[in-house]
Order: C-alpha cells, then sequence, then structure tokens
C-alpha cells in the first residue's frame, strides 16, 4: 500500500508488457488483448477478492462463460482465455456483481452493456509515411462528430476532409468521443475512457477517419477529459473506489485520485490512456480538457507523464499535446529542464475575451476584465496571455503566470470554440451578432497573428446552425443537468433575467441537438465569407513573413482609440503591417510612430484587404506616401516593395 499522501510515478510500461505471474505480453497495461492462444484479460479491481470474465460467445447473454482471472497479489487480476477471440462479448464478475471492462476498447450498446474484444491489428494502415505533426505551423479545427455532418458518424465525416485540406487547416481536434450514455452529447461526460463511442460508429471507422486525415496531410488529436468521469454508466467505483478523492473540490463531481492512497494504478489508467489513441489510433496527440481541474501534488505531476506517454508511444512520429487552463498556467507549456510539464500549447482565452468584448460591446461575467482594446490585441499578440500574475477582479484573485522565452506557436487563439460559442443565450456565431467588417479584421487578425490559430466548426463559412449545450440522459438526471446548465449562464445578468428563460434550450431535447447540425451546403451559400478564411489561410501558409513567426517577432502600435498596427520582421527587411481599424475610417497624414516607417530604401503597398469585394467588402483603398486612409471595421496588410 502507497503511503497517504504524495507518490512517485514509475516510468510508463514498455510497449511489450508482462503481467506478473503471466507469460503472456501486452501492449497494454490494462482490458482485453487479443494474443497468440487467445484473448488475455488484465483488470484492477482491489476491492474483490476474486475476479472472472463472463464471456458471450454465442451472442446470447444468458449463455455466457465465466472463466476465474488469477490474482497477482498488487490488486490486478489476469488470465488468457483460449476461447476468447475478436467480437465476443464479455463484462467482469467481481464480488459486488457484473460490470463492462473499465478499459473497454468498444461498448457495441453502450456504457451499461457488454464490452467487446477489439483487436487493432486487422486494420490496415496507408500512412507508413506520416510523420506527424510539428508544434509550429499548425491551423487547428475543432470540430464535434456527430453534429459536423447530418450524418453524424465517422464515415460521413471522412468526406468532408479533403474540403478541411483544401481550406488550410492542418490540425483536426475532436472532442471527445469517451463512450457516454443517450442518443447524444458533447462527449465531457464520458464514462469508458477507451472505447470509442458506438454513436459515431465501430472503433475502425475511427481509424479509417485518421488515415485518411494522414493521406491528405491532416494531423488528428483527441480532446481528453482526465479531470472527472461521467456521473451515468461510470462502474470504476465498483472496481475501486481509489479511482476518486475527496481531497480535492471538483467542479463537475469527484476529483480523480493522482496523488493520494493507492494512485499508482488509477496513474497507471489514465497515463496507458493517452499512449492507447496515440498507439492503436495513430492520433498526432491530445486536447487536455480542464486542466486547472486536475489536482496532483505528485513529485511527478500526472500531466507531465501523460506527455511523456504521448511521445512515447508515437514511435518517433511528431506529436502536439495542448491544453485547456483556465488559470493561464504557462508552466505547462515549458520543457520538463525548465521545471515545466512539456506540452506543446495552451488555449488562450484572454484573446478571445478581448475578441467577444471588442466585436459586441458586452463585457459582463467572466468578460468584465476586458475592454476589446488596441493595446489588448497588441500585448496577446507579443505576449500570449494578457493575465500573468495581475489581479483579476471576476475571480477575485490572481491570474496567470509569465510567459517570457515561449513561442508564439505555445499559444492557441481563437474567436470562436464549443464552450464560447454555447455559452449564450442562443448558441449562435459572431457573424450573427457583429458588424461583418469588424468580424472579418478581427479574423484576419486570428490567422495571420503569430500565434496558433484554432477555428470551430462551421466558423469557416457562416454557419448558420447554433452550437448549444445539449446532453441525453435518463429524465431524472436530465432534469438536474439542465438546472446546472441554467444556473451555470446565470453568471451573465442578461441572460439570468426572467424573460430568457423560454429562449434557453432544453438540453435533453433532440431538437436541440439536431438544430446544431451543419448545413455544408453553406459553403456555397456563403462564398464571400469562406473566400475571405480560404485567401488569409492561403497567405498565412505561402507568405514567407506570416508562415515563419518567433519569438520577437512583432512589435505593435495603438493608432487611434479602435485601431492599431502589428509589425512583423522579415529578413533583411521584408517586413509586413497589418492595420486593423475597428472604429470609423482613419485618415493617418501624420504618423509619428517608428513602425510604420518602411525600411530604408523600400516603400509600403497594399498585399490584402479585407475590404476586397469579393468578401462583401466595400472597395480597395488608396495609399500614398503622404496621406494613408485605412477604411473603418477592416484590415489591411501592407508588404515592402522597392519604388
Amino acid at each position: 500500500m502507497l503511503g497517504q499522501h504524495a507518490v512517485e510515478l514509475t516510468e510508463p510500461a514498455p510497449r511489450s508488457f508482462r503481467p506478473q505471474n503471466s507469460v503472456h505480453s501486452r501492449r497494454m497495461l490494462i482490458g482485453a488483448e487479443v494474443v497468440d492462444g487467445g484473448a488475455h484479460f488484465r483488470v484492477w479491481a482491489p476491492r474483490s477478492r476474486k475476479v472472472a470474465v463472463q464471456l458471450d460467445s454465442t451472442g446470447n447473454a444468458g449463455k455466457a462463460r465465466t472463466f476465474e482471472l488469477k490474482s497477482e497479489n498488487n490488486g490486478y487480476f489476469s488470465g488468457l482465455i483460449a476461447e476468447a477471440r475478436a467480437g465476443m462479448l464479455y463484462k467482469f464478475q467481481l464480488d459486488t456483481g457484473v460490470f463492462p471492462d473499465p478499459a473497454s476498447r468498444f461498448q457495441p450498446e453502450g456504457p451499461h452493456g457488454p464490452s467487446q474484444i477489439v483487436d487493432p491489428s486487422l486494420f490496415r494502415w496507408t500512412d507508413k509515411d506520416w510523420r506527424g505533426v510539428p508544434r509550429e505551423g499548425q491551423v487547428i479545427y475543432e470540430m464535434h462528430i456527430g453534429t459536423f455532418t447530418p450524418g453524424g458518424s465517422w464515415r460521413s465525416a471522412i468526406e468532408q476532409l479533403p474540403e478541411l485540406a483544401r481550406l488550410g487547416v492542418t490540425l483536426l481536434e475532436i472532442m471527445p468521443v469517451a463512450d457516454f450514455p443517450g442518443r447524444f452529447g458533447w462527449g465531457y461526460d464520458g464514462v469508458d475512457l477507451f472505447a470509442p463511442t458506438h454513436l459515431y460508429g465501430a472503433p475502425d471507422d475511427f481509424r479509417s477517419f485518421v488515415d485518411c486525415a494522414h493521406s491528405l496531410g491532416l494531423g488528428v488529436i483527441l480532446d481528453v477529459v482526465y479531470n472527472h468521469i461521467g456521473p451515468d454508466g461510470n462502474y470504476l467505483k465498483e472496481f475501486s473506489p481509489d479511482y476518486f478523492t475527496d481531497r480535492y473540490q471538483n467542479e463537475w463531481g469527484e476529483a480523480i485520485n493522482f496523488d493520494s492512497e493507492n494512485s499508482a494504478p488509477v496513474r497507471e489508467f489514465f497515463i496507458a490512456n493517452a499512449g492507447y489513441w496515440i498507439d492503436e489510433f495513430h492520433l498526432d496527440g491530445l486536447r487536455l480538457d480542464a486542466t486547472q481541474q486536475i489536482f496532483d501534488s505528485s513529485k511527478d505531476h500526472i500531466l507531465a507523464a501523460v506527455s511523456r506517454n504521448v511521445r512515447q508511444s508515437a514511435n518517433g512520429r511528431s506529436t502536439y499535446v495542448v491544453a485547456e487552463n483556465e488559470s493561464q498556467e504557462s508552466k505547462l507549456a515549458r520543457s520538463p529542464e525548465q521545471g515545466g510539464y512539456g506540452l506543446d500549447a495552451l488555449w488562450n482565452d484572454d484573446f478571445h475575451h478581448s475578441a467577444v468584448v471588442a466585436l459586441t460591446g458586452h463585457n459582463e461575467a467572466y468578460y468584465s476584465d476586458y475592454q476589446g482594446s488596441p493595446q489588448e490585441f497588441i500585448s496577446a499578440m507579443k505576449r500570449g496571455f494578457l493575465y500573468q500574475g495581475q489581479w483579476f477582479t471576476w475571480q477575485k484573485k490572481m491570474r496567470g503566470q509569465p510567459t517570457d522565452g515561449l513561442h508564439p506557436a505555445n499559444f492557441v487563439n481563437f474567436i470562436q470554440n464549443h464552450d464560447q460559442v454555447a455559452n449564450s443565450l442562443h448558441g449562435v456565431r459572431f457573424h450573427q451578432l457583429a458588424a461583418p467588417g469588424q468580424l472579418r479584421a478581427l479574423t484576419a487578425l486570428l490567422l495571420l497573428g503569430p500565434g496558433t490559430p484554432m477555428l470551430f466548426q462551421g466558423q469557416e463559412f457562416a454557419a448558420s446552425a447554433p452550437f448549444v449545450f445539449f446532453a441525453d440522459h435518463n429524465p431524472e438526471l436530465g432534469k438536474l443537468v439542465a438546472s446546472g446548465r441554467r444556473k451555470f449562464l446565470e453568471q451573465f445578468p442578461s441572460i439570468a433575467c426572467p424573460e430568457s428563460n423560454s429562449f434557453l434550450a432544453d438540453p435533453g431535447h433532440e431538437n436541440t441537438f439536431a438544430r446544431c447540425k451543419l448545413d455544408l451546403s453553406e459553403r456555397e451559400k456563403n462564398a464571400k465569407h469562406y473566400a475571405l478564411y480560404f485567401d488569409v489561410l492561403k497567405l498565412r501558409r505561402e507568405d514567407t513573413v506570416f508562415r515563419a513567426p518567433y519569438p520577437g517577432g512583432v512589435d505593435g502600435a495603438v493608432l487611434a482609440t479602435e485601431a492599431f498596427v502589428l509589425r512583423f520582421f522579415g529578413k533583411e527587411g521584408d517586413d509586413r503591417l497589418l492595420l486593423v481599424n475597428l472604429g470609423a475610417d482613419l485618415q493617418l497624414r501624420t504618423m509619428p510612430e517608428p513602425l510604420l516607417a518602411p525600411v530604408e530604401g523600400r516603400a509600403w503597398k497594399i498585399l490584402w484587404s479585407s475590404e476586397d469585394p469579393r468578401y462583401g467588402g466595400s472597395g480597395m483603398p488608396s495609399l500614398s506616401e503622404k496621406d494613408w486612409r485605412v477604411p473603418g471595421h477592416a484590415a489591411l496588410v501592407l508588404t515592402t516593395y522597392k519604388p
């Protein structure tokens, strides 16, 4: 038994792992694995004296055969069952009852049904030359498989991958797929962390999605939830109550036990899960959900251990690990040598919050510490986080850590994501809320800025489909979830008013889910909006300056109350200017700002304008040496030339 307090984690298991009292090697620490001579089972169940496998080899659960596993005398039980084959269903029989495998690779009938033996080696991969994704140069696209296409499946999503690659996306970020109960949901209440939900297809359909993405030059990372387990279909406590701890307060239920008594097998479970997705699904990395709610006082933090196992499991491929971290702890993105956890990037909520205020004029609730000012955008481009240890009024505490020494690519910037679109009364997109010109201008800032840009599905073609919270639970739990959602949104005074109640969508209603499905024909219907994204992403990809941001490579200055300039420094004076004006037309007849000066012997000319009529703009502005007119609600890109 481990000590009461922090523990140190041993190194992750090697690719070929041999349980105690066994002659059979395994790829993964736990679960059912097809091996020579049948299938090998291993599970951690320290609260049981005996553990057996109930194997259904006939398709008739009433005729399931029972095979007892051997105790390894460390809480684990394991054994080879010669009769077991891929495709068979099974459950574990414990002292307290019969339950699905906590490490099930597939739950064809959902979390409450039997587990299925899966043989990942049967899938024929074609991506042997794929080398993964580096930290730099990514354009991320967040997507929810159930609503990305009308079909809501891996197979229907595959059909859309060529267009995403053509658009200029490089990395797909898939919202959680760990199996969860009900007919639909966001996925953040997953309970079977190794089993891709049956709602979107079979595991091999997921593999086909990744294989196709790689063939098109697209990386794929998966959003995983290691901060809590969903409330329905969660059987972990039947195997051991030590999966959870009451040492910490968690926003969504019981905290995961990463540092208390008997935490070593719990850590092994989650570390193995991280490597599993990389190994058996060829994923290129992970997005770690709400890491501020992952509590660990161990010397080796679980996030660092997870990151290491992602790298190890990739077999030399480049991997990408990004975290959501509301408290903005920059140490997550620092190297282990610098005392960090070795992650590649962090979501930058500060940039989003400033953009929301600038585009809507509203700064209530957690937007209240932002003004959407030019200086905020300049600072975000230069330094990533705006809050790096200052007092944060909304939370009544200090927020953030310094970002000195981090690369611009360490910060993922966005103006839409699943949470922020849904955290509103109607769940609508910015093109329905903001002035078109302002939105075009801030889109240019997002896509050309030195950070890593991220789009949320449908953003690129002004999707009319809303994105609101939906979750299909049993009636009793559904009422609690709906009530909790209403309470959460009441932090916004405008939503808390009585008149808003009737407009809040019922999370459990099937129509709430159906309304969120994208209408992909809107790519053509909203061609001007789509063209803007296509052209700016092409500029980012092909321009010698925008495609290679580096630390200290950009500076900025405020030009007016709602206007600013960013200067991107290229080689040998081949610089770029990005002028962003969120206010009225700006006439620059005097320019007492050094960043506006061209390199000696060169002059400025317009390379790109958000006011191009192709995007719905009012026309291209002119530019002279003596008099610059920066249109209102617009962005201009200037490049140098030799007159």
